[in-house]
């Protein structure tokens, strides 16, 4: 639809940005925090750029009370953050680290006294080492237990105060790049594995969600997936029975099981089929419809355009580029089912991430279709090569240009008559990029950390940091 006047965004919108523990944290052995699997995962070599570790990042963990001052005069309304599991548990479980939840008790209190909306994310991604080296982490029926005891934790401390929660982060990302590329840790390659990996955290998602409703009644909660909704290169018949293929295993796949809880039918044949398909035991379809979600969480960067792919000769597994040197990385597809293709229609990013401020709109429509829910952007952001300028100047116009669509197709979703709750941009302060060091910064605020060196980590808003404080002071008008 094209609309001669669009719907303004609610009153009580939450304009916000967003961040994890370990990419902006750092302190990561400090006051009793455990080793987490990214903590293990960054020592060894070769697997992030340049060697880039967390154990500094943003030094958020002494810097919180700066980084909230600055959300404040921006007139942030939400700020989307995670807990580091191995700061409440160091070992996953067992013993409460007090230091631990003092820290995040002061965030929390913080913020609320500067008038911005805490959004607390359980797992962004960060597990306890103790608990892979012990049963394998995700590998095993055992996570859900002491992930559902460590959520509870955490609306026993927290719940009084913050009503906004996302359980998991990007499963689909985790799961799939720490058990199908090995990208990731544990940095493993198993098929047939990532599907039951995936299951166990389909099933403490919806425990912790169950136990929410008991400890945090009046509060809402879901998880975050990231949403790259599938478009057919050409309007061929098997160009687009590729896109729904897609559509269907990366993504109904997670969907589909927090709304529903029940898998899609077409990819769970083509799983029992080629072996994959993950072990159910009694009671797990009954668990995951009663650990239903409030709302969806979408992080959206962009859409992936898809054709046919040969059942013989087809294209397998490609290259992601983590460098952000543009044109690096490769076609992926699963042979018979579909492969990747580069949008004609589209621009890029350095690091080959297709630049669709309309997909976002699209995304908003089909979850608002398929499931009713009522949907909170996560994630939304872009990531560049910024650069600081004499007089501690960063002039990110292209930055301002890519939220301004995105915001635009917000608002045109909105008078489609998706319920929109909010908006965290990715990501408030620049911060360590899991796989692309320091380099790939996203966020209002530039922080004067590198790879190479001794940097000071001096706070200095950038260009779009004055223009999102007018987006927000006018409600989304003002663009």
């Amino acid at each position: 639809m094209i609309h001669k006047n669009l719907n303004p965004f609610p009153n009580h919108f939450l304009w916000g940005a967003a961040s994890a523990a370990y990419q902006v944290e750092g302190a990561w052995d400090v006051d009793g925090k455990g080793v987490s699997n990214w903590d293990r995962f960054v020592r060894i070599p070769g697997k992030t750029f340049k060697g880039t570790t967390g154990d500094v990042a943003v030094d958020h963990y002494h810097r919180y009370k700066e980084d909230v001052q600055l959300m404040a005069e921006m007139g942030m309304k939400a700020y989307r953050f995670s807990v580091a599991w191995t700061r409440i548990f160091p070992n996953g479980k067992g013993e409460v680290n007090e230091k631990g939840v003092e820290f995040y008790n002061n965030l929390i209190n913080e913020l609320i006294a500067n008038k911005i909306k805490p959004v607390l994310t359980l797992y962004h991604w960060d597990l306890p080492q103790a608990l892979q080296d012990e049963y394998g982490g995700w590998e095993s029926r055992q996570i859900v237990e002491d992930f559902t005891n460590y959520s509870v934790e955490l609306f026993k401390r927290f719940g009084d105060r913050v009503k906004y929660w996302v359980s998991l982060n990007e499963q689909n990302i985790f799961t799939m790049f720490g058990y199908r590329m090995a990208a990731h840790p544990p940095g493993v390659k198993d098929d047939k594995l990532f599907y039951q990996v995936n299951h166990h955290a389909n099933l403490a998602n919806a425990s912790a969600i169950k136990a929410f409703r008991k400890y945090v009644p009046d509060g809402k909660i879901g998880p975050s997936f990231a949403y790259s909704p599938a478009y057919a290169l050409t309007s061929k018949p098997e160009d687009i029975l590729a896109a729904e293929n897609a559509e269907e295993i990366n993504n109904h796949w997670w969907m589909d099981i927090y709304a529903w809880g029940k898998y899609p039918q077409a990819a769970w044949r083509f799983l029992e089929k080629n072996g994959l398909a993950p072990s159910i035991e009694d009671g797990d379809f009954e668990l995951l419809q009663a650990g239903t979600p409030d709302f969806m969480g979408l992080n959206y960067y962009q859409t992936t355009t898809y054709e046919m792919n040969p059942l013989e000769g087809g294209v397998g597994a490609g290259e992601m580029n983590t460098t952000g040197k543009k044109g690096t990385s490769k076609d992926t597809g699963i042979p018979g089912v579909f492969k990747t293709a580069p949008n004609p229609n589209l621009q890029r990013t350095d690091w080959d991430w297709n630049i669709d401020p309309q997909g976002l709109r699209i995304a908003l429509r089909r979850i608002t279709d398929r499931y009713s829910l009522p949907i909170l952007i996560s994630e939304n952001g872009l990531g560049a090569f910024d650069k600081l300028e004499d007089c501690d100047v960063v002039n990110d116009d292209y930055r301002i240009d890519f939220i301004r669509h995105h915001i635009k197709a917000m608002q045109e979703a909105i008078s489609d008559g998706v319920d929109l709750l909010g908006y965290c941009v990715w990501s408030f302060t620049d911060l360590l990029s899991w796989l692309n060091g320091f380099q790939k910064r996203y966020g209002f605020v530039y922080v004067n950390q590198h790879e190479e060196g001794e940097h000071d980590l001096r706070r200095v808003k950038k260009k779009s940091f004055y223009w999102y404080k007018e987006v927000i002071e006018s409600n989304g008008e003002k663009l």
